[in-house]
């Protein structure tokens, strides 16, 4: 299909359309990848945006529960909502389940709603390498809200804070104490936590985890692009619907005092600077792929294995050949 036509399905509402774009961004190939760095620049010119909200917590935290939850009250209210999952590949064979719509039947099957899983494959900080230009795309085929759900992660992948305009963390009951709240990392790029599961003999639980982290964040040393009170600590609870409104409620406040501040488009701003650099950063890694630099990479390598070389000095030797100057 060519780009401008694509493009227009796209702005149009056409799912399939907007999945084939997804699958085109995803691609390796060089010839798909100029077609998508085409396209993307054809549908930035709509100059649509949606609300992007960044979801990360640990495996079992209840993510999927959440987001279905979340999702139907959202569409419920008449929004467009787009989810784009991240499914963890498998080391051995590169495989992921992909199982996020089983997951969220009622939101798989809900008129205003469209989900999207992709694998990590092996990309890190806890989403998939082409996710930021998948967000693209569902902004501009109209979606309202995009909700970004990362894989299970731990304290140190925040990159999906990077594509988001807020970024919720969410916990378990019973998940840390204050000490682990002040923990640097993924605490601190958090602009809202919400202690999960709170319903049901977890409940008085949660309470608990929900004071200690609400007492670490006022710990936490005081960003500019926070209002008094933020970041702040809430329970919800997926199960019984509980507390979904308010949260929504204080991201909608958040994110309108930010616009207000000007903070949301420097926000933005930094982002897509921080993207540019890293594109630059996987074009340099991309020219070890070629027949060329593999050769000689496997001609060091077996100098490093045979002693001859130690480690250091054939990659220096290796990014001197590519015309890189080591640090």
């Amino acid at each position: 299909m060519e780009t401008e036509t694509l493009a227009q399905k796209i702005v149009d509402g056409d799912r399939r359309a907007l999945s084939r774009a997804i699958t085109l961004v995803e691609s390796r190939r060089a010839d798909h990848r100029a077609q998508a760095a085409a396209l993307l620049q054809q549908l930035a010119q709509a100059g649509r945006q949606a609300f992007r909200i960044g979801l990360s917590g640990t495996p079992g935290v209840g993510k999927s529960t959440f987001i279905e939850s979340f999702g139907m009250m959202l569409t419920e209210q008449g929004l467009r909502v787009a989810v784009l999952a991240v499914d963890p590949s498998s080391t051995r064979t590169g495989g992921s389940i992909l199982g996020d719509k089983t997951r969220m039947p009622l939101l798989a099957r809900a008129p205003g709603a469209y989900i999207r899983p992709s694998p990590s494959q092996s990309q890190l900080g806890g989403i998939a390498r082409r996710s930021r230009e998948a967000v693209a795309l569902c902004e501009a085929a109209g979606f309202d809200v995009v909700l970004i759900e990362t894989v299970g992660v731990g304290q140190s992948e925040t990159v999906v804070s990077e594509i988001s305009d807020l970024f919720l963390l969410l916990l378990a009951p019973a998940g840390g104490d204050e000490l682990q709240g002040v923990k640097r990392g993924i605490m601190e790029r958090a602009d809202l936590i919400l202690v999960n599961k709170a319903d049901g003999a977890l409940k008085p639980a949660a309470m608990r985890t929900c004071a200690d982290y609400a007492g670490a964040l006022r710990l936490l040393r005081k960003r500019a692009r926070d209002p008094e009170g933020f970041p702040k600590a809430i329970t919800v609870s997926a199960l019984e619907n509980a507390g979904l409104e308010t949260a929504w409620d204080e991201m909608q406040a958040l994110v309108g005092w930010r616009r207000e501040a000007g903070h949301y488009d420097r926000i933005r701003s930094e982002q897509a600077r921080f993207w540019f650099g890293e594109e630059v950063r996987e074009g340099l890694l991309s020219a070890l792929d070629n027949g060329a630099a593999k050769a000689r990479m496997a001609e060091l390598a077996a100098q490093v294995v045979a002693g001859e070389l130690t480690p250091e000095l054939a990659a220096q030797t290796m990014l001197t050949g590519l015309g890189v100057v080591p640090r």
